[in-house]
């Protein structure tokens, strides 16, 4: 007999938790006002490949060998750590510089030539959500209270079904923060409301750094 999901229970929570604000959703928030909604939205599949992996690995046990192994635990936490924190300084610092660079500026989503590279953009989104290892192990202790045992050879399908579900509310909600950073930047946010964007985004990536490096498996 293979597993079954609790849908009524797991899809306003999905919601909650998704819709939370965290480094990622500012991102996206960040990425609608400075590039425009579609370039945001484009720039999430970065981190739903991220979180794509991270079902599969739920799925396959890895995240259960993740939560044992303490070694592999922290090479993946002060990676992260490392790299969030040097997101977070220099998303703060370029902020102080962005009025006399024009950065902020709203770029229509169909002009050429003054977008930044998509795949920058991806990238960053993708790393952001990679380099908190927390996340897998979030994954590993979520997903399966929604799902009923239906033996162990038999937990992976619903599993994936139950990831794909919060993927796609995720994802329903990145789509609204970077629908609003776009409606925001064509309403002519003030410059001094978008570096105080930057910088909420990035003392919330300093924030994560500093939860995981204080955090234990």
């Amino acid at each position: 007999m293979t597993g079954e999901v609790y849908w009524a229970a797991f899809v306003p929570s999905a919601i909650a938790m998704a819709a939370t604000p965290g480094a990622n959703q500012l991102l996206a928030l960040r990425n609608g006002l400075r590039h425009g909604p579609v370039r945001a939205i484009g720039a999430t599949l970065g981190r739903f490949t991220a979180f794509a992996l991270m079902v599969a690995a739920v799925a396959g046990g890895v995240g259960a060998l993740l939560v044992a192994s303490q070694l592999a635990f922290s090479v993946l936490k002060w990676g992260g750590v490392a790299y969030l924190t040097w997101l977070g300084i220099r998303t703060i610092l370029t902020a102080g510089r962005a009025g006399q660079t024009g950065a902020h500026a709203p770029v229509p989503d169909g002009e050429p030539g003054r977008k930044a590279p998509l795949r920058r953009l991806a990238r960053q989104e993708f790393v952001v959500a990679a380099a908190n290892p927390k996340a897998l192990i979030l994954f590993t202790v979520f997903l399966p209270q929604f799902v009923t045992a239906g033996g162990r050879q038999h937990i992976a399908e619903p599993i994936l079904i139950v990831g794909a579900a919060y993927i796609a509310v995720e994802f329903c909600c990145a789509c609204g923060y970077a629908t609003l950073g776009g409606r925001l930047g064509l309403n002519g946010i003030r410059e001094s409301a978008r570096r105080w964007l930057d910088r909420g985004t990035g003392v919330a990536m300093l924030g994560l750094a500093g939860w995981l490096a204080t955090e234990n498996a």
